[in-house]
């Protein structure tokens, strides 16, 4: 599964089975003003679909059906990126490693310090928000490549591996006056201010693994 549209608001969702916890850390997050979604079990937040509001999910490891910490590990081997922070009333160091390796905030033990849990979430939120910014900053450098021709894309990527004009005319089987003319119209589309800046671009792009198709 690829990663789900970021969530545009601090949206808190608690995943707990006993119903007094759930309203205890709701009633704690709505106090210092975060949006708090509550459910008994990870197939309640998934039916109701809750990965595409929640910015952070305070997860009890020990749940009916799948537990929290098999849920917070198949949403890493998924490639879903979220923010998880998971608490326990019995928490041992292996658990504790496995959910950190998955990639948790943090593992705390039940019953939770209200301040230990805040900071969690906040740090939580946090990376939420260096995640949403990335996506968004991706997103616009996947519409401005969309705009790129087949050759425009050609010629991005042999600049972007230091070829010089003289080399990639020879490469393509164009006149050099051609390559420059490609090369002004990729640094325009791109909104690229500089060489590296474009370099730094193509090597975006090629991390994100997905191509946007042509325009002929």
């Amino acid at each position: 599964m690829a990663d789900l549209p970021p969530a545009t608001d601090e949206i808190v969702a608690v995943i707990d089975d006993d119903e007094s916890v759930r309203e205890a850390l709701t009633g704690l997050f709505q106090s210092v003003g975060l949006t708090t979604e509550s459910y008994a079990s990870v197939q309640a937040f998934l039916d109701a679909r809750g990965l595409n509001r929640a910015a952070c999910i305070v997860l009890d490891i020990r749940l009916p059906g799948q537990s929290g910490l098999e849920f917070q590990e198949a949403l890493s081997k998924s490639g879903i990126a979220q923010s998880v922070v998971l608490i326990s009333a019995h928490v041992d160091v292996q658990m504790a490693v496995r959910a950190m390796r998955a990639g948790a905030i943090d593992v705390l033990a039940k019953p939770v310090r209200e301040q230990d849990l805040l900071e969690a979430v906040n740090r939580a939120l946090g990376r939420a928000g260096e995640r949403r910014s990335v996506q968004e900053r991706d997103a616009v450098l996947r519409s401005r490549y969309a705009t790129l021709t087949d050759r425009e894309r050609q010629i991005m990527t042999l600049v972007s591996a230091g070829l010089l004009n003289k080399q990639i005319a020879d490469r393509v089987h164009v006149t050099e006056a051609t390559v420059k003319l490609h090369r002004s119209q990729v640094m325009r589309k791109m909104e690229a201010a500089s060489l590296p800046d474009l370099v730094r671009m193509a090597d975006r792009l090629a991390e994100g693994g997905t191509e946007p198709r042509s325009k002929n």
